[in-house]
C-alpha cells in the first residue's frame, strides 16, 4: 500500500463535488443517520481516505471499528476476488459450503474458552445479538434480559431493547420487547450513585443482588445478561479489573447466561483477540461482527455446543455467512494473528501517552484512557464536576475534520479513537499533532 505523510487537503470540505453528494443525499437518503460532519468519502487505503475533491484523510474510526485491516488491505482484496470468481451466495440456510465451515471452525478456534463451541453467522452485529438472545431464550426458559445502561447492542427491536445509550435511539419505538432490565455500568471516571472510584464494583453488584434480584428480576426468571467488555457508544467505559469475575461468578450461581458483545471492543483491537480477555473471564456466548470482515458485512454468534444444540429451522439467515465474507473473514483473522495484534497493543501504549500529554495540558480534556487501540478522551466544562461538554467536543470533531482528521464521539463527552491496526507510531504522532492544532485553536 502506497505510504502518505499525514493527510493533505486541497479544497476546504465539504468540496463543490461533495455538496453535490450531500444535496443529493438529503432528497434520497433516510435522515435517520446521524453524521457528525460532511465527509463524502470515495475510496481507502491503509490508514486513509478520500473525499470526492481529492481530499486526503487519516482515518481514526476504521470505518466505526470496522477496518481493522486498514482500508482496502492487498491481502483481503485479493481473498475477496478469489472468492467471487468461484461462489458468490448459496445461502448456508439451506446448503453447506466450505468457506463457512472453515470459518466456524476458526472463531470455535480462538474465541476465550474450549474448542467445543458451535457458531450461528450473520449480516451484522445487531443480528447476531438477536441470535444470542434467541438462543438464551431457548435454552434457560426464562423470560427476562439483563444489560446495562449505557449500552449499545444494535436497533433491531431485540438489541434495542437491550441498548441503552441514547434516548434518540428509543424515543417513540415502544414497546420494546418486556422484562429488559437495565442497571448501571462499572464506570470507575462518573461512578455510580457518587461512590469513590474503588467501591464501584461492589456497589453495582450489590445493586444487581439486591434491588435487581430481590425487588424487580427474581434470578430463576433470568436468561441471559448482555455484557460489554468495554462500553461503545456509551462512552468508552473499562470496568475495573474484579468487575467481570465477580459479575460471571454471581450470574453461576443463578445459572443465568453471560453473554459477551465483542462487536466493537472485539477481534484484535484491544490488543486481544477478545476484549473480556483482559479481565480471564470465559463467556458463555460471544457475539462479533464490526472488524471481523475488513468491511464487508458479516457478523457471528458463538456458543458451547452443549449450548447451540437448537434443531433445524430454529433460527437461521439467508445472507449470513455469505462465501465472500466468510474468505474475508478468515483472511482478516490470519492478518490479526500475524502480527496486528502485537501492533494494537505496542501502538496502544504509545497513543494513550500521547492523550495523557493532552490531559495534562488542556483544562477541558480529562479521563484519557485505553486498551490497545480502542482509546478516549473526555471533552469537559471542569474537571472537578465531570460536566461534559457536547458542543466543544463538536466543534473539535468539526475542526479536526478540516484538518484532515477522522474522529468520531461516545457516550455524552467522549471523543474515541478506533484507528486502524495497521497504524505505525509514527502515524499517531501525525494524528495527534493535528489533534493538539485543533485543541490549542480552541
Amino acid at each position: 500500500m502506497a505510504q502518505f505523510k499525514g493527510p493533505e487537503i486541497v479544497v476546504t470540505p465539504p468540496g463543490p463535488k461533495a455538496q453535490e453528494i450531500l444535496a443529493k443525499d438529503r432528497k434520497y437518503i433516510s435522515p435517520s443517520y446521524g453524521r457528525p460532519y460532511p465527509a463524502v468519502i470515495a475510496r481507502g487505503a491503509g490508514i486513509y481516505t478520500w473525499d470526492v475533491d481529492g481530499n486526503r484523510y487519516m482515518d481514526l474510526s476504521s470505518g466505526i471499528g470496522v477496518t481493522n485491516t486498514g482500508h482496502c488491505h492487498p491481502e483481503v482484496v485479493a481473498a475477496i476476488h478469489a472468492q467471487s470468481s468461484e461462489l458468490i451466495h448459496m445461502s448456508g440456510t439451506d446448503f453447506y459450503y466450505p468457506v463457512q465451515v472453515q470459518l466456524a471452525e476458526k472463531l470455535a478456534e480462538i474465541a476465550p474458552g474450549a474448542q467445543n463451541k458451535r457458531v450461528f453467522l450473520a449480516n451484522s452485529g445487531a443480528e447476531a445479538v438477536e441470535a444470542a438472545m434467541k438462543l438464551s431464550r431457548y435454552k434457560r426458559q426464562r423470560p427476562i434480559f439483563l444489560a446495562f445502561f449505557g449500552a449499545f447492542h444494535g436497533r433491531t427491536f431485540g438489541a434495542l431493547s437491550l441498548t441503552a445509550s441514547k434516548e434518540v435511539q428509543r424515543r417513540h419505538f415502544a414497546p420494546l420487547l418486556p422484562q429488559v432490565v437495565h442497571i448501571p455500568y462499572p464506570d470507575p471516571y462518573r461512578t455510580p450513585f457518587g461512590v469513590k472510584p474503588e467501591e464501584v464494583t461492589d456497589t453495582v453488584l450489590a445493586y444487581l443482588r439486591e434491588e435487581v434480584f430481590e425487588r424487580v428480576a427474581p434470578p430463576e426468571d433470568i436468561a441471559a445478561m448482555f455484557v460489554e467488555p468495554v462500553q461503545g457508544e456509551g462512552g468508552y467505559i473499562i470496568p475495573p479489573r474484579d468487575f467481570f469475575p465477580r459479575l460471571k461468578e454471581m450470574l453461576d450461581e443463578h445459572n443465568i447466561l453471560f453473554v459477551d458483545d465483542e462487536i466493537q471492543a472485539g477481534m484484535g483491537r484491544t490488543g486481544r483477540m477478545f476484549a473480556i480477555e483482559h479481565w480471564g473471564v470465559i463467556p458463555d456466548m460471544v457475539t462479533v461482527a464490526k472488524g471481523i470482515a475488513s468491511g464487508l458485512p458479516l457478523g457471528a454468534m458463538i456458543a458451547r455446543a452443549s449450548l447451540m444444540d437448537w434443531p433445524p429451522g430454529t433460527h437461521a439467515s439467508t445472507f449470513g455467512g455469505n462465501p465472500v465474507a466468510c474468505r474475508a473473514a478468515l483472511k482478516t483473522i490470519e492478518l490479526l494473528e500475524n502480527g496486528l495484534i502485537e501492533n494494537a497493543e505496542r501502538v496502544g501504549r504509545v497513543f494513550l501517552q500521547r492523550l495523557q500529554k493532552l490531559q495534562e495540558e488542556f483544562e477541558f480534556v480529562d479521563n484519557a484512557r485505553g486498551l490497545g487501540l480502542m482509546l478516549a478522551i473526555d471533552i469537559v466544562k471542569d474537571r472537578e464536576t465531570k460536566e461534559p461538554d457536547p458542543k466543544l467536543r463538536q466543534k473539535i470533531l468539526e475542526q479536526a475534520f478540516k484538518r484532515g482528521l477522522l474522529i468520531l464521539d461516545a457516550g455524552r463527552s467522549a471523543i474515541r479513537f478506533i484507528p486502524p491496526l495497521i497504524i505505525t507510531e509514527e502515524e499517531v504522532h501525525i494524528a495527534l499533532d493535528i489533534l493538539e492544532e485543533v485543541l490549542r485553536s480552541l
